[in-house]
C-alpha cells in the first residue's frame, strides 16, 4: 500500500519561538549581570587546566571560529588568575665593560629597574660636575704641572748634553726651519762658512764631517725618545687622574654599594662601574682630548662615553599588579623577541645597550602572552623565534637579517634572559589541525587544547543566560535596555544564524552587531527601550543593505530572463533550490532543472559534469541517483535508456548533492511522461535506497522560492518540499510563517522519494505488487512502463539489425 501524502508542516514548527517561561522579565534591567560567557564550559575547563599546570610545554591553543569570544573569554580568565600571582622582576640591560658587545642582563625587584636607572643618572650627573672640578683644582694642577715639567726637564737635559758634546767636537747645534742641525764652529756662537770649511786641511775636514755624522745619529736617538717620554708622561698623568678620581668616585659610590649589598648581581656591576669610571676618568674632563700625535680629535667622544653607565630598563613592573597579561596584536619577529636599534653618527651605524628594545616575550615573562596563530605564522621568523624561546626557555636577541646577510653592521649580542611565560595562541580549527599534522614541535609546546563551541543547546537555561548576556552587554556598552520581546527576537536570530532551531550560535560578534543596530533604530523611533520591532527593523535594514544581488536575481526571474515557473505542469522539468553566498549574506535561488530520456544503454549523462561545471560531490549525487534508478526499475531487464540532466541557465560551478532528489524526480517524470507541478520546489539529497537526507541552507532556499511566488501572487498551491531531517533547522522569516499559517504557502517534509513524487505529480507513488510490477497509473508504474518500452524497442531493433549484421 502506498503511503498517504504528507501534510504541510504546521506553522508553529516553521519557526521555534522562545518559551515565555525563559523570558519572564520586563526588560534587561530586571536581570542579573552575567559574568563570563554562555555554553563554553569545555573550553573554560581546558583553560583552567592549562593555566594551572606551570610546567614546560603546557601552553594553550584556543581553537574556535571567528566571533565566538575566544579573546575576550581567555583574556578575562588569564586576568583573574594573574591577579593572584606574584609580580615578576624588572628586566634591565647594562654595559659589559669587559666585553662591550655583550651587554649584561640584570633582574631586580618590581620597580627596582627604574630606581637603579635614576640612581645611575644622578651618579653620572654628580661625576660630571665633581670630577671636572677636581681636575681643575690647584692641587691637581700643581701635580700635573710637576709631571709635565719633569718631562720638559728631561728633554732640556738631553738637548744640553747634545750641545756640550757637539762643542767638545768643535761643532755647534743650531735650530733651523727644518729642525736642529750641526755644523763646524767658527767661534762660540757662529758656524764656519762653506768656503772657510774647504780651506781647512783635509784631515780636519774629515774629522769634522765624521763628528757631524755622529752627532746627527745622537740627535736622531733623541728624537726617537721624545714619544717615549711623552707616553710616560701621559701614563703618569693618567695614573694621577685615577688616583685623584678614585677618592671622589669611592666617596660617591660607597652609599650605592651599601644600598645594593644584598643584590650580588647589581653590587658586582656597580663595582665594575667604579673601576671603569676610574679607568676612564679622562672622559669627565672639560678640555678636548688629544690623540697620540697631539692633534685634537674631531669626533666628540664624551656624550657616547657617558651612556656606558646608563641603565636600560627593558621591562618596568613598578606599577604592575599581579602577573602580566600581554596581547601582541602584530607578532612580527622584532615584536616577539625585541630588537636592537642603531643610530647614524658621522656616516657610521652604531649601537649600545641603551638601544635594546623589549619584545612581547620580555614583557610577558612571569605571566601570559596571547598571540593570534594566523598572524604569527604569516610573519617571517616569528614562529621559529617563539619555538626556540619555548624550547630553551631563554630569550636570545639574534637578528635573522644579520644571520643571513653577507654584509653586517656592528651590533650587539646581549646576554640571554631566562623567561617563564605561558603562551596562549588562538586560531581556527583548520589551522590547529594543520599545525598538528605539519609542525613536529607544535604539540610538544602546546599540550592543552581549549576548543570553543560554534553553537550551544537551545534550552530554557541557556536562553536565560543569553538574555543575561544581552543585558550585560547593553549595560556595559551604554545601550538602551532590551525588552523581553526584543531579547526573544535576538535569540531567534541566533538560532537562525546557526541553522538549527534547537541550537544557539556562539558567534557573539554578530549578536552584538545586531544589538548596536537595534539600539540605533530604537533611538530613531524615540523608544526608551529596545523593542521587538526595533530588532526586526535592524534585521530588515541589514537585509536591504545586502540584498542587491538577490533583488537583481528576482528581477531577472520576474522579467523572464531566468526561466522559473511557479504554476502549471511540465514533463521532465522541476524547480530546484540553491543557496548563493555573497560576503556576509546568503539567499536562496530557484533553479530550473530539466531531464530528458530516450532509448539507450543505461547511461545518465550529467551535462554539468561533461561541461566541467560540476564539483565532485554533485557528480557523486548523480551517480547515486543512477544506481537508485537501476535498483528499482531494472531488476529483471537491462536499464535501456540514455538520460541527461542539467541545471538550466547555470553558467558557474555546480557543487553539492542537495539537488539529487530534484534531479531524480525530473528524471522519472521524463521516463514516465508524468507532469510535475511547477508550483512546487524541491530540495534534498538521496541515497541508494531512496531515503531523503538533510541539506544545508534550508531556510534561505524556502524563502528564495517564497519571494518569487509572492511577487507573482500566492495561490495556496505553492510550496517547498524539504527533507524531514531538516525540520529541526527551520527558523523561517515571520512573513513566510504567516503565509503558511494562512494556507497561502506550504512546506512539506519527506523522508523518502515516494512521498515527494506523490506531492509533485498528484499520483500515488505505487508499491510493487505480488506479480513483481507496480500498479498501473502510479508514478512507479508509469516509470516502469516507460523503461520496459525502451527495453522492448531496443530488443526489437536488435532483432531487426541481427540479419543485416550476418549479411555483412
Amino acid at each position: 500500500m502506498s503511503r498517504p501524502n504528507p501534510t504541510p508542516i504546521p506553522a508553529d514548527k516553521l519557526r521555534t519561538t522562545c518559551p515565555a517561561e525563559a523570558l519572564a522579565f520586563g526588560d534587561t534591567r530586571d536581570l542579573e549581570p552575567l559574568v563570563g560567557t554562555v555554553g563554553q564550559s569545555r573550553a573554560l575547563e581546558a583553560l583552567e587546566v592549562g593555566i594551572g599546570i606551570r610546567r614546560e610545554g603546557y601552553n594553550i591553543f584556543i581553537m574556535g571560529s571567528t566571533g565566538v569570544g575566544k579573546h575576550t573569554v581567555a583574556h578575562e580568565a588569564l586576568r583573574r588568575r594573574a591577579a593572584t600571582e606574584p609580580v615578576p622582576p624588572d628586566l634591565v640591560y647594562v654595559a659589559n665593560f669587559d666585553d662591550p658587545h655583550r651587554p649584561r642582563a640584570l633582574r631586580l625587584q618590581p620597580g627596582g629597574g627604574a630606581k637603579l636607572r635614576d640612581v645611575m643618572d644622578r651618579l653620572v650627573e654628580d661625576l660630571g660636575s665633581l670630577l671636572p672640578a677636581v681636575f681643575t683644582s690647584d692641587r691637581y694642577t700643581a701635580r700635573a704641572r710637576k709631571i709635565a715639567e719633569a718631562m720638559e726637564k728631561v728633554q732640556d737635559q738631553a738637548l744640553a748634553a747634545l750641545r756640550t758634546t757637539a762643542i767638545q767636537k768643535g761643532l755647534l747645534m743650531k735650530e733651523t726651519e727644518d729642525g736642529l742641525t750641526f755644523g763646524p764652529a767658527k767661534g762660540e756662537d757662529e758656524l764656519l762658512g762653506p768656503d772657510e770649511f774647504t780651506k781647512l786641511p783635509t784631515d780636519e775636514q774629515k774629522a769634522l764631517a765624521d763628528a757631524m755624522d755622529e752627532m746627527q745619529e745622537q740627535l736622531q736617538g733623541f728624537a726617537a725618545g721624545v714619544p717615549r717620554w711623552r707616553k710616560e708622561t701621559r701614563e703618569r698623568l693618567k695614573a694621577l687622574d685615577q688616583e685623584v678620581s678614585r677618592e671622589e668616585v669611592t666617596r660617591l659610590m660607597d652609599p650605592l654599594l651599601k644600598l645594593y649589598a644584598e643584590d650580588e648581581e647589581v653590587r658586582t656591576w656597580l663595582e665594575a662601574v667604579r673601576e671603569d669610571v676610574v679607568e676612564q676618568a679622562h672622559i669627565f674632563r672639560d678640555e678636548e682630548e688629544e690623540d697620540e700625535e697631539g692633534e685634537v680629535q674631531l669626533m666628540p667622544q664624551e656624550p657616547v662615553s657617558m651612556r656606558r653607565y646608563a641603565v636600560n630598563v627593558l621591562v618596568d613592573h613598578g606599577k604592575t599588579e599581579g602577573a602580566p597579561v600581554i596581547y601582541e596584536d602584530n607578532p612580527v619577529f622584532t615584536n616577539i623577541i625585541g630588537r636592537i636599534e642603531h643610530v647614524s653618527e658621522y656616516g657610521a651605524l652604531t649601537t649600545d645597550h641603551t638601544l635594546i628594545k623589549p619584545g612581547a616575550l620580555h614583557q610577558a615573562s612571569g605571566g601570559y602572552l596571547i598571540l593570534d596563530a594566523h598572524r604569527l605564522l604569516v610573519e617571517p621568523y616569528g614562529w621559529t623565534a617563539l619555538k626556540r624561546a619555548l624550547r630553551s626557555r631563554l630569550l636570545r636577541m639574534d637578528s635573522p637579517a644579520q644571520t643571513g646577510s653577507l654584509m653586517t653592521t656592528v651590533s650587539l649580542a646581549p646576554e640571554p634572559l631566562p623567561i617563564d611565560v605561558k603562551v596562549v595562541m588562538m586560531g581556527s580549527p583548520s589551522l590547529y589541525y594543520e599545525l598538528c599534522a605539519g609542525e613536529p614541535e607544535f604539540e610538544r609546546h602546546f599540550k592543552i587544547l581549549a576548543a570553543f563551541e560554534d553553537h550551544i543547546p537551545r534550552n530554557v537555561e541557556n536562553t536565560r543566560l543569553y538574555a543575561r548576556l544581552i543585558g550585560t552587554k547593553a549595560a556595559d556598552e551604554g545601550l538602551k535596555p532590551f525588552t523581553s520581546g526584543a531579547v526573544g527576537e535576538i535569540i531567534e536570530y541566533s538560532a537562525r544564524e546557526v541553522e538549527d532551531a534547537e541550537q544557539l550560535s556562539a558567534n557573539l560578534s554578530g549578536l552584538f552587531n545586531l544589538m548596536d543596530e537595534a539600539d540605533y533604530w530604537a533611538d530613531k523611533a524615540g523608544h526608551e527601550v529596545v523593542e521587538r520591532a526595533d530588532v526586526r527593523q535592524a534585521l530588515d535594514a541589514f537585509i536591504r543593505r545586502s540584498s542587491r544581488p538577490r533583488d537583481d536575481l528576482h528581477e531577472s526571474i520576474e522579467r523572464g530572463t531566468l526561466m522559473v515557473a511557479t504554476e502549471g505542469d511540465a514533463i521532465g522539468q522541476i524547480n530546484g533550490l540553491a543557496v548563493m553566498g555573497l560576503g556576509n549574506v546568503a539567499f536562496g535561488r530557484p533553479t530550473r532543472i530539466t531531464a530528458t530520456a530516450r532509448m539507450g544503454t543505461g547511461e545518465v549523462i550529467d551535462i554539468e559534469r561533461e561541461a566541467e561545471l560540476a564539483g565532485s560531490i554533485h557528480s557523486k549525487g548523480v551517480l547515486i541517483l543512477q544506481s537508485l534508478l537501476g535498483s528499482r526499475y531494472a531488476t529483471d531487464v537491462p536499464l535501456s535508456l540514455t538520460a541527461s540532466l542539467v541545471f538550466e541557465q547555470s553558467y558557474g560551478l555546480v557543487e553539492g548533492d542537495s539537488a539529487s532528489l530534484s534531479e531524480y524526480c525530473a528524471l522519472l517524470s521524463a521516463v514516465g511522461r508524468i507532469p510535475i507541478k511547477q508550483s512546487l520546489a524541491v530540495t534534498g539529497s538521496i541515497n541508494q535506497h531512496g531515503q531523503v537526507q538533510a541539506i544545508g541552507g534550508v531556510n534561505e532556499k524556502i524563502e528564495g522560492f517564497f519571494d518569487v511566488c509572492q511577487v507573482r501572487g500566492l495561490t495556496g498551491e505553492q510550496g517547498v518540499i524539504i527533507p524531514t531531517a531538516n525540520v529541526k533547522n527551520l527558523m523561517l522569516r515571520s512573513d513566510v510563517v504567516e503565509a503558511c499559517r494562512a494556507g497561502r504557502f506550504s512546506v512539506w517534509a519527506v523522508d523518502n522519494v515516494e512521498p515527494a513524487l506523490a506531492l509533485l505529480t498528484g499520483l500515488p507513488a505505487g508499491v510493487r505488487g505480488a506479480d513483481g510490477h507496480y500498479p498501473e497509473g502510479s508514478v512507479n508504474g508509469k516509470v516502469e512502463t516507460g523503461l520496459r518500452g525502451f527495453f522492448e524497442r531496443r530488443r526489437a531493433l536488435a532483432a531487426e539489425l541481427r540479419p543485416l549484421s550476418h549479411d555483412i
